[in-house]
């Protein structure tokens, strides 16, 4: 009774104790009788003996406690006696008493109890899960059976449950749950009796039966049961009815279970997209940090471009899908990325290039280039068919005039809720045969790309085998089979399983496909797939509805051809992506440590070999040249207008002096008459003037824009030493002057300006005057010195060189002296001879020469003397010329006197004055126009080879620049790897 008591709980000390079974009970004092609550009282004050009474009761128990327990002795004497009997009857009756009382005790101990254990229980019945949403799991026929078990006979099991409730908190397994409940129908639907000795048979063979026991065992186990139901069991366990409707039974079972996880995954996923949502939109006010699979898929973008050297080789994970041409490679990976992203053909050749996918999640589903910044919406078919198209111009962009395939790398990035994190790589399907139209080396241009993808050794290989032909028929395989022998990286997928189903004859080898007995090759897992019913238009949930409904309805399953967990490429994506990440945790690392190694070499090759010199990559070095170049160009702007003018007329004499002394002046002059002089030169400046005039002086212009841009390049060079700018700079020049193109429309005005002034004849002061006469002595002087030595080269040495040098003069140049001698003769007989030899004249000179033994030719007196004439003409111009200095008076005033008449003085001053006049026009339009337009035509020819990486790699060469490139991509990642590592392992 006092543990009883012991066990009642004082609300107002907020004590609580326990009797020696354990439970606790809670009750408000309130509602024990004044002795219990004595008692509670009495046994915390012996507990507790320093914590002083704070009620009543306490006190009053505190004051009882000092009675005597038992009656005291008698004290000797005589009276005594009677005193002692009567204090004796009084112990008595309050003893009595007190156990009268102590039936309240009892009473409200017992009270007490039960009250809180009932409380107890509805705490620990809200304790535990609520499991009505799974009712469903559990078949009808439990529900039937439990209306037939006896209750008492499970209170047998009840050891059993306790192990079971320690489960409740994790989530079940379901695959063993739908295992166990068809076992358990299989029992039942036998027909044992489920008595007393039935119940305890079910609950033998429950204990008995293995956890992963497969469903085929159902109607093998033992069952403890009448001898009659024993052989009932095993007759209809033999029955092929009874075991298909366990099979259907089964894919149900399997079926609610998919159904359930679809759902748990879409509530996550609508979940994640709401919560990325909100991150998108900074509601935490937080930076959203790289995911991993995106800074994993940077260092493979720069690997692709990474030209190793010291033998650091890109061994980082990737999958690679493999597969023979139309066997679903993308039809596949479109499954996985849930969205229709690549072209379509009907047979056709498609993926003609590698395409890199990164798949990462996102709160929307979108794609985007690595190059470029739009993101397709790929819930919206116009984007759809954009991002299709771009695909498809940049395969036949990277494709080479006279190629099929290309090794050049498509990097697109795909996000999107629920989607699996993997970098997966599509490579052009594995043919047999060329066809027309193919170049001829594309099979073998196939296999090179997909081998050196295959060979890395962390690689993933999805190797996709077509399964609606002939298993005979697959190149891949073989392929694939060469690369990865052991099958450690290896994972097989048969696409095309509905029709498969439907046009084998054997099913059965289809089994022997997915268990890796009909191929050579070795694989980590096999699964079989659905990619549609091959249209073109169909969606990809479309796809998934049709998928499942397939492998529901599919005998492959329902015979145990394949299991559940090798179908759909939902769990064909779960399972790449977990060998994927399995795989770039075990190689990482390792890849981190060889590219810190290789950046120590590229480091001291650099330190010994360019010490003073900044470590410049390709890019760097052609932005110093370009802003170089630039200030060059801007520095012919600064050219001065004297500098400009005396250059471009310079050129353009140069250019047309020829024409004017030989074409005009000579055969003007020559006639010996003024007006005929005049007229002749008037005719031939005019049209010199509408032709070729104006098209000689744009052509000067523009070589003269050129030289100085050169020359500027030039000096640029001289000052700087180093040559690695040399082949950019000719280019950029070259290029430059190539796209320039001068303004036609100067040229109308540029022929109005030189004819007028070449029609121009008065010279206005001796200034004028003196400048044209020394123009035309500088012009005659150097063609006299030309005309001598052409006439030298022709006879021959004279007698000084021939004793002084010891030269001879050749049979020809004999024969020709003694032309030119005879012709002298000629000449001083007629001074004023015309140009041209009369036959007669020519006659004399032959048989002149022939009797003096000389044989000529008609033709080499002709040649010979219009040199020699040619000369003479020019000496007496010399002459006029010099007589015409005093002339200036005679012309001012128009004085006629036949022997100042100076008419080739006005003309060499007219085309004097149109030179000066068209050089300063040419300088207006270089300053003003040209120069800016060259300028520009430089910026764009520097930005067009910016923009093209093969130019620059062509233009910008040398071991510097490649062993800055290699240390800035080795640095940049072995950063990034770092940086992806310290990620990873935090995700950890």
């Amino acid at each position: 009774m006092l543990r009883v008591g012991r066990a009642v709980a004082c609300m107002a000390c907020k004590n609580m104790v326990s009797n020696n079974m354990g439970v606790r009970f809670r009750m408000p004092l309130q509602k024990l009788h004044p002795l219990s609550r004595a008692v509670h009282h009495r046994y915390n004050a012996s507990a507790n003996p320093q914590r002083p009474p704070h009620c009543s009761a306490a006190r009053h128990f505190t004051s009882m406690s000092r009675l005597p327990m038992r009656p005291p002795k008698p004290p000797p004497g005589g009276h005594g006696g009677w005193r002692y009997q009567q204090h004796r009857n009084f112990w008595m009756l309050r003893l009595a008493s007190r156990l009268l009382k102590l039936r309240y005790i009892v009473l409200g101990s017992a009270v007490g109890g039960g009250y809180t254990a009932k409380k107890t229980y509805e705490e620990w019945k809200d304790m535990l899960p609520d499991m009505s949403a799974y009712n469903w799991v559990i078949p009808d026929f439990v529900w039937e059976l439990s209306d037939q078990i006896d209750l008492d006979k499970l209170t047998k099991i009840l050891p059993e449950l306790e192990e079971i409730a320690k489960l409740l908190p994790e989530l079940p397994d379901f695959d063993k749950i739908g295992e166990n409940f068809t076992f358990l129908k299989s029992i039942l639907s036998t027909g044992v009796s489920v008595g007393s000795e039935g119940a305890s048979g079910l609950r033998l063979l429950l204990a008995e039966a293995p956890g992963d026991t497969p469903v085929k065992a159902a109607t093998e186990a033992p069952v403890t049961a009448t001898p009659e139901a024993s052989d009932k069991q095993f007759k209809k366990s033999s029955d092929k009815e009874k075991v298909d409707q366990l099979q259907e039974e089964l894919l149900r079972t399997q079926m609610k279970y998919q159904r359930m996880l679809e759902r748990l995954e879409k509530e996550n996923k609508d979940l994640r997209k709401v919560v990325l949502q909100k991150d998108e939109k900074g509601i935490h006010q937080r930076k959203i940090k790289k995911s991993l699979i995106d800074m994993y898929s940077e260092v493979l973008d720069i690997l692709s471009d990474f030209d190793s050297n010291y033998n650091t080789q890109d061994h980082l994970p990737r999958v690679v899908v493999v597969g023979d041409q139309s066997a679903g490679k993308t039809s596949v990976l479109e499954m996985i990325a849930q969205a229709r992203i690549f072209p379509r053909g009907s047979g056709e050749m498609m993926t003609r290039s590698p395409v890199k996918v990164t798949l990462s999640e996102g709160p929307h589903h979108v794609a985007m280039f690595k190059d470029s910044s739009r993101e397709f919406d790929l819930g919206k078919e116009e984007d759809l068919a954009a991002l299709r198209h771009e695909i498809e111009l940049r395969m036949r962009k990277s494709v080479k005039e006279g190629q099929t395939v290309s090794p050049e790398t498509i990097s697109l990035s795909v996000k999107g809720p629920g989607i699996q994190r993997m970098v997966l790589v599509d490579l052009p399907g594995v043919i047999s045969t060329v066809t027309a139209g193919m170049a001829a080396d594309t099979k073998e241009t196939i296999f090179s790309i997909s081998k050196n993808y295959m060979q890395n050794p962390n690689a993933i290989i999805l190797c996709i085998q077509d399964g609606s032909v002939d298993a005979e028929r697959s190149i891949v395989t073989d392929l694939v089979s060469q690369m990865d022998p052991q099958g450690k990286r290896t994972i097989f997928v048969l696409t095309k399983v509905d029709l498969a189903e439907k046009n084998l004859a054997s099913p059965n080898r289809i089994q022997q496909i997915v268990e890796g007995k009909l191929f050579p090759m070795k694989a980590l897992g096999y699964f079989a797939v659905v990619t549609g019913k091959g249209s073109a238009g169909e969606s990809i949930d479309s796809i998934k509805d049709y998928e499942e409904d397939f492998f529901q309805n599919s005998r492959l399953l329902r015979d145990g051809m394949l299991k559940a967990h090798q179908v759909t490429t939902k769990n064909l994506s779960l399972a790449v992506s977990d060998c994927f990440w399995k795989m770039v945790r075990e190689s990482v690392e390792q890849q981190a440590d060889a590219f810190k190694a290789s950046r120590f070499n590229l480091e001291t090759e650099w330190k010994n070999n360019y010490p003073r010199l900044r470590e410049l990559d390709r890019n760097e070095l052609f932005e110093k040249a370009k802003n170089e170049i630039l200030d060059e160009v801007i520095s012919l702007s600064q050219v001065t207008p004297k500098h400009w003018e005396a250059i471009l007329q310079k050129k353009l004499w140069e250019r047309v002096s020829t024409h004017v002394i030989e074409n005009i002046y000579l055969p003007a002059a020559q006639t010996m008459n003024s007006g005929t002089f005049n007229t002749t030169v008037d005719i031939k400046l005019k049209q010199w003037t509408d032709k070729q005039l104006p098209h000689k002086a744009l052509e000067v212009a523009w070589e003269t824009l050129q030289e100085e841009f050169a020359r500027f390049m030039a000096e640029y060079k001289g000052k700087d030493q180093d040559d690695i700018f040399d082949k950019l700079k000719e280019a950029v020049k070259d290029e430059s002057i190539k796209r320039h193109k001068w303004n036609e429309r100067a040229m109308d005005s540029l022929r109005v300006i030189q004819h007028n002034a070449l029609e121009d004849r008065s010279i206005t002061d001796k200034p004028q005057w003196d400048a044209a006469i020394q123009f035309m002595e500088e012009t005659l002087q150097a063609r006299l010195k030309d005309t001598d030595s052409v006439i030298n080269d022709m006879v021959g040495p004279d007698w000084k060189q021939r004793w002084m040098s010891w030269k001879n003069r050749s049979p020809e140049q004999h024969t020709r002296n003694e032309t030119r001698n005879e012709l002298e003769r000629l000449l001083k007989l007629h001074e004023d001879h015309t140009a041209y030899l009369a036959n007669d004249e020519v006659t004399t000179v032959r048989k002149n020469l022939e009797g003096r033994g000389v044989e000529v030719d008609p033709a080499l007196i002709k040649d010979t003397w219009h040199q020699l004439y040619r000369r003479h003409f020019l000496q007496k111009a010399l002459q006029h010329c010099n007589l015409c200095r005093r002339g200036f008076y005679y012309y001012q005033r128009h004085f006629v006197d036949s022997e100042l008449e100076c008419n080739d003085v006005v003309l060499f001053w007219r085309i004097q004055r149109m030179l000066l006049i068209t050089a300063n026009t040419l300088r207006q339009q270089l300053t003003n126009t040209e120069v800016r337009r060259l300028e520009k035509n430089v910026k764009e020819v520097l930005e067009d080879f910016g923009e093209d990486n093969e130019k620059k790699v062509h233009l910008i060469t040398g071991r510097r620049v490649q062993l800055a490139e290699d240390l800035k991509k080795v640095r940049e990642i072995q950063e990034k790897l770092e940086a992806f590592i310290e990620a990873l392992h935090k995700e950890k």
